[in-house]
């Protein structure tokens, strides 16, 4: 019994933002940003549009290439930190929007490492036959993190204006943040498989350390009463903190070794994956696991120049896009590999 891919999709926000619209807002330029993380571009959605949204629009891609409606889904599990709402999660948003019945809806928020958690709980509803299709979600709409008051010259909007001191100041803030994240969502359509079958997911490792959760995370919540206030907005507290140094240390030593693990638990090796998929969040982190692993290039799929850091989206992503362009046959075996706040690490590996 195999939890099998069957559908795969991906959508982006409205609004395509390439590097050179930071300078318009911050001390920056498009050599720095590339330099520290690779990201040339990236999507935000347009006002008023919603993580849910972006999840539905992945959704119904996946859906019609994996030959299902609404009717056929059973489960919904969705991953993302960037919910509509404080409360309640958006997977019931979504199915209430993808018009499907009154089926689960599982919210889990694992962040950056929310997808492979997602394939993992998903992998389990399956195989224990809570469900025969399963839609996985993993999407986010970082954008409303970023307090920039000139969204008009951020989006594109207008082409120029006079901004203050006091202004750009304020953008140079948060700008080792502002320019990492971008919104999309991500979808993926899993069926249980009864027959014989090598296909599907085969396996996960996963950890979690939650004793450095402050090197990466949200100051503002419900550790405070209230839990934001005027005072934590002006100190920037609603905003993500992040070490990126410890960030850095931790994923270029978390991701090789959870990677070996799994991969020495199925007697594989590296050129037995035909395809590494790591969670997009830093280009340099992602280089150096490659280097430390020994992944020849074209075994390794990287985005980030296009998209930034979707969080949960990045690796369904990169993932349909390989698909996609034929760089992951049917039969190939691949390895899904990420890092993120909480801490939390792992990987997946899946024969397509």
């Amino acid at each position: 019994m195999r939890s099998v891919v069957k559908g795969t999709g991906f959508a982006v926000g409205e609004h395509l933002v390439p590097n050179s619209r930071f300078e318009k807002v911050m001390e920056t330029s498009d050599q720095w940003i590339r330099e520290r993380s690779g990201i040339e571009q990236r999507y935000f959605v347009a006002d008023g549009v919603a993580t849910s949204d972006l999840g539905v629009r992945a959704a119904k891609i996946a859906m019609e290439q994996a030959g299902v409606g609404p009717q056929d889904i059973d489960y919904v599990v969705f991953a993302t930190m960037t919910p509509d709402h404080f409360f309640p999660g958006s997977g019931g948003i979504l199915q209430a929007k993808l018009g499907l019945r009154n089926i689960p809806a599982l919210d889990i928020r694992q962040q950056c490492t929310g997808f492979i958690y997602a394939l993992q709980v998903s992998d389990a509803l399956l195989k224990t036959k809570v469900a025969k299709n399963l839609l996985l979600i993993g999407a986010e709409s970082h954008s409303p993190f970023m307090p920039f008051r000139s969204w008009d010259l951020v989006l594109g909007q207008v082409e120029d204006k006079e901004i203050g001191e006091e202004e750009r100041a304020f953008g140079t803030m948060i700008r080792d943040r502002a320019v990492l994240f971008g919104d999309a969502g991500a979808a993926v359509v899993l069926r249980r498989e009864d027959d014989e079958s090598e296909r599907g997911l085969i396996d996960f490792e996963l950890h979690s350390d939650g004793s450095h959760y402050n090197k990466l995370y949200v100051p503002s919540g419900m550790a405070h009463r209230p839990y934001v206030d005027e005072a934590m907005i002006k100190r920037l507290e609603h905003v993500p903190h992040m070490d990126g140094k410890f960030v850095f240390r931790m994923a270029v030593t978390k991701m090789p070794e959870v990677t070996r693990s799994l991969l020495a638990r199925h007697g594989y090796t590296i050129s037995d994956v035909k395809m590494f998929i790591f969670h997009q969040a830093n280009l340099r982190i992602n280089e150096a696991v490659q280097q430390a692993l020994g992944i020849p290039p074209e075994r390794i799929y990287n985005n980030i120049q296009r998209y930034g850091n979707t969080t949960a989206a990045t690796i369904p992503i990169a993932y349909d896009e390989c698909r996609r362009a034929g760089k992951i046959s049917s039969g190939d075996l691949c390895c899904f590999v990420g890092l993120g706040a909480g801490f939390h690490w792992g990987a997946a590996l899946l024969r397509d």
